[in-house]
């Protein structure tokens, strides 16, 4: 168990490492893609701002000369231009640098809201903005630089793009699925593995559950056993021949009360592992359930009725075993009853199977048991429905029932409600060559 957990820790820790590069990554090529629509806002304001400057170029009086100035990093050459164009009487329209930026904008697939707007750069107060009234709506924005207007950079263009997360989650959406898939598979992998976990924590109590199970009932019969044997070595019921008898047959149903659940075990272990073959044969019904009723009524310490509706009176299987199956369904039904038990046996067929249904009146099994009552040692583990139907084993009945039934190419099914009846139903092929 605390390798288990150990596998489990490291696996956990494994997937938080996983996770942890999986968000660095994202995150490093979030900023990474930002800073790339940063510069291209840089560069589409730059472009749209010298198409509107050759657009007004082209209305100025032939011969027209602006004077610039040193090109330096704090003032760009065109920034005298821009100046001089303006002391001239021509302003820049804003609006015509907004439909340029938007046709710029799109050829490089970028489609969120924008603005233009003129900026102090010193103190970033706004004198004039171009379709401004989205801002309301934007959660962040990328502001693109100040392209300065006025030599004493007092005035500036700047490019405003809202909810730059639609472009970049557009450019990340390779990278965004196949991160889904790994966390569908990370979390599929969690999941899993706590499936495992849980299921060898509950193997490893069923086994401690069945051992002691075990170990307390097969005490018994061998306590029983010591004690007839004693007696019968001590010499002392030789003269009681009757007595005598009594604690040998008692010796000799407990004796065969374990061998009986050793030869289970070990048909189911067989079972499990396609290491036994089913002999099959046709057998007549009738002769098995009565011989099988009538043992029962006498062990029985309630009353026990029998009722055969027998429409196939043949089916094809392996004596020993499919007798052995109707033993412990019978046994169950006696031992899940009331004060008195009416058991229902009945046969038919169809194109492919013989049914065989056993029905009994007895306490019935919840929706709940239902699903789990042919697992093996389930008895064992559940514990809680031997101390309220006060009926004690190892769980071992119904799985024997199922891998029987299985290793005849068949299939069955239990019907019940608690409280009111139970009904197995068996389908037996109606004839297999081979097995």
């Amino acid at each position: 168990m605390r390798y288990n957990n150990f596998i489990l820790c490291f696996t956990l820790l494994g997937i938080i490492s996983i996770l942890s590069l999986q968000y660095v990554w994202l995150n490093n090529t979030y900023i990474l893609i930002k800073n790339n629509i940063f510069i291209e806002c840089n560069n589409i304001i730059e472009e749209a701002l010298k198409k509107e400057t050759s657009i007004i170029a082209k209305q100025l009086p032939e011969g027209t000369r602006i004077i610039g100035g040193a090109n330096t990093d704090s003032i760009p050459q065109s920034t005298y231009l821009y100046e001089g164009i303006s002391k001239l009487g021509y302003k820049l329209s804003l609006q015509r640098i907004d439909s340029i930026t938007n046709l710029l904008l799109k050829e490089k697939n970028i489609n969120n809201r924008f603005y233009i707007r003129i900026i102090n750069p010193k103190n970033e107060e706004i004198y004039a903005s171009y379709n401004k009234c989205n801002q309301k709506n934007a959660l962040t924005t990328i502001e693109s630089k100040v392209i300065p207007i006025k030599v004493d950079l007092s005035k500036g263009i700047q490019l405003v793009l809202e909810n730059p997360q639609i472009s970049i989650f557009e450019r990340m959406n390779i990278l965004l699925i196949s991160t889904i898939i790994i966390m569908i598979f990370v979390i599929g992998c969690i999941i899993y593995q706590v499936k495992i976990v849980s299921k060898q924590k509950k193997i490893f109590q069923i086994r401690e559950d069945f051992s002691y199970a075990m170990v307390h009932d097969m005490k018994t019969p061998l306590t029983t056993i010591f004690t007839a044997l004693s007696f019968l070595h001590s010499g002392r019921l030789d003269d009681k021949p009757e007595t005598k008898e009594k604690f040998f047959n008692v010796a000799k149903e407990e004796a065969d009360r374990l061998l009986t659940l050793t030869n289970k075990l070990l048909t189911i272990s067989k079972l499990e592992n396609k290491k036994m073959k089913m002999e099959c044969e046709k057998i007549a019904l009738e002769p098995m359930l009565v011989r099988l009723a009538d043992k029962f009524k006498v062990k029985s310490h309630k009353p026990v009725s029998f009722e055969f509706d027998l429409q196939t009176p043949e089916i094809y299987a392996d004596a020993e075993y499919i007798e052995e199956v109707f033993s412990n369904l019978i046994d169950n039904s006696i031992k899940y009853s009331k004060e008195r038990v009416d058991i229902r046996v009945s046969s038919s067929k169809n194109d492919l199977y013989s049914i065989i249904k056993i029905y009994d009146n007895g306490l019935g099994i919840s929706e709940k048991d239902q699903r789990s009552i042919f697992n093996k040692y389930e008895r064992a583990a559940a514990g809680s429905r031997s101390n309220k139907k006060k009926a004690s084993g190892f769980g071992l009945g119904l799985n024997f029932v199922q891998q029987v039934i299985e290793a005849h190419k068949g299939k069955i099914f239990v019907n019940s409600i608690e409280g009111e009846f139970t009904e197995f139903i068996i389908y037996l092929p109606l004839m297999v060559k081979e097995l």
